[in-house]
């Protein structure tokens, strides 16, 4: 079962808090820069009005010539920088360059404890000012003097610092971005490595999980290889257990079975009859216990296409009057995750069947199949002979059962293949031939490709 990934979840985890913390990063650094600028220019303001007060002072008379600033700005008209000094009437008396074709306005309100008021408006064209007003007393009379500086201008200022701002927060986050993903790759090394070892153990590489780890997940590893220590142990138990039952019952079955047999009449025959049977018994269920138990122990794997090479070298010889064509696959096709005595075991059987129920034709095919769970093993036995029925084809998968008596046998080659073939959750389907005959499809799990080069025998 999976669901997502560690390293997409803490790097996706990570941007989404660095997208955050940038963006107010950005607003931050420009709101600190509209409030430097803005508090620049109030203090510019300040300083102008003050240079103004000093110089009616000095001069006495507000229309005096010698009432002036020496920023160039208040040269310039529609500048947004503006003086002029006037009475509560709104007589003006004196002005700079730059008042033409506009009204300085009367800012209303009660003045601070320096005695200034302060507004923000827009002049005619349109330019936002900040506008600082100041009351001076010059014996006997009283004037206003009020100094605009333009508003519009830090706005622009502050606009492309935002866009500069985040411009170099985006590259920022970026290369912080990358970095993230580098560390999440690097924080899921061990996790990956631990993987590996642990597929390792399955494709029967190596017998335990090997390796140092972080003390994050180093007790995942001991515990995995715990884990299977006590896998084997209790494999080991449960075949020795069973072996101990089989044999024990053996003794008295066949004292039974010895008994009844120099005996005679229906009780005689009644105890022979069911002896036969609990000995089949015993013997098929220690079989099971035998497959259940080899087939569980983890890290076995097998080449297919050597073993169904070997199996048909040695049907040639024992069916010689059958043409066995084997269509070899290529060296990608992936091995069998088994042991290799139970794969020669199910193919053999097969094979052997169809030899012999054959009119002279055998075709042997080894694919793999692609499902949603995974890739299987197929293997795909076909002969020219009569084939069967969808009836007798469920009937022949039954123990001890046979469609010909003539044909020599037990009848179980096919209960033993479904057996393996159970026990390692594969699948067994009989159909219709196109050779005319049988088609048998083994389906069965799969292991990496091995590096070993296989050779090149037919």
């Amino acid at each position: 079962m999976r669901k997502g990934s560690i390293a997409a979840s803490l790097f996706w985890l990570s941007a989404a808090w660095l997208i955050l913390a940038l963006v107010a990063t950005g607003f931050l650094l420009t709101d600190l820069y509209s409030r430097a600028l803005d508090t620049s220019l109030a203090e510019t303001l300040d300083f102008h009005v003050e240079s103004l007060t000093g110089a009616l002072l000095e001069s006495g008379s507000p229309t005096s010539d010698a009432i002036a600033l020496t920023d160039p700005r208040f040269d310039r008209p529609r500048s947004g920088w503006y003086w002029a000094i006037r009475d509560a009437d709104g007589t003006l008396y004196n002005l700079s360059t730059s008042v033409v074709g506009i009204d300085l306005p009367v800012l209303m309100g009660a003045a601070d404890n320096r005695g200034r008021r302060t507004a923000v408006m827009n002049d005619v064209f349109g330019t936002q000012m900040r506008v600082v007003e100041r009351t001076v007393t010059v014996a006997p009379n009283s004037y206003q003097i009020v100094v605009s500086g333009n508003l519009s201008e830090i706005l622009e200022l502050v606009g492309d610092f935002r866009g500069q701002t985040f411009i170099v927060l985006g590259a920022v986050g970026v290369m912080l971005a990358i970095m993230s993903a580098i560390v999440a790759r690097f924080a899921m090394r061990p996790i990956s490595k631990l993987s590996r070892a642990i597929e390792s153990v399955r494709e029967g590489e190596s017998v335990t999980v090997g390796g140092t780890y972080p003390r994050e997940i180093a007790p995942l590893a001991e515990e995995v290889n715990e884990l299977l220590r006590s896998n084997a142990q209790i494999i080991e138990r449960a075949r020795n257990q069973v072996g101990n039952l089989a044999h024990g019952l053996k003794t008295p079955i066949a004292v039974l079975r010895n008994e009844a047999a120099t005996k005679k009449g229906a009780l005689a025959e009644v105890v022979l009859s069911e002896s036969e049977k609990m000995s089949t018994m015993v013997a098929t269920y220690l079989e099971r216990a035998r497959l259940a138990a080899r087939t569980s122990v983890v890290g076995k794997k097998s080449d297919a296409t050597m073993i169904m090479l070997r199996l048909t070298r040695v049907m040639r010889k024992i069916h010689p009057e059958v043409t066995i064509a084997f269509e070899r696959p290529d060296a990608s096709l992936p091995w069998f995750r088994g042991d290799e005595a139970d794969l020669e075991e199910m193919a053999g059987n097969l094979l052997d069947n169809a030899c012999k129920w054959s009119k002279g034709q055998v075709g042997v095919r080894l694919d793999a199949e692609r499902n949603e769970t995974g890739t299987l093993l197929l293997i795909c036995i076909d002969d020219n002979g009569a084939g069967l029925s969808d009836e007798d084809a469920h009937k022949v998968l039954r123990r001890g059962v046979r469609l010909d008596e003539k044909t020599p046998g037990s009848g179980l080659g096919l209960d033993i293949v479904k057996e393996l073939v159970d026990v390692y959750g594969g699948s067994l389907e009989l159909k219709r031939s196109t050779l005319g005959g049988l088609l048998v499809e083994l389906r069965l799990p799969t292991s990496r490709l091995s590096s070993m080069a296989r050779p090149n025998a037919t």
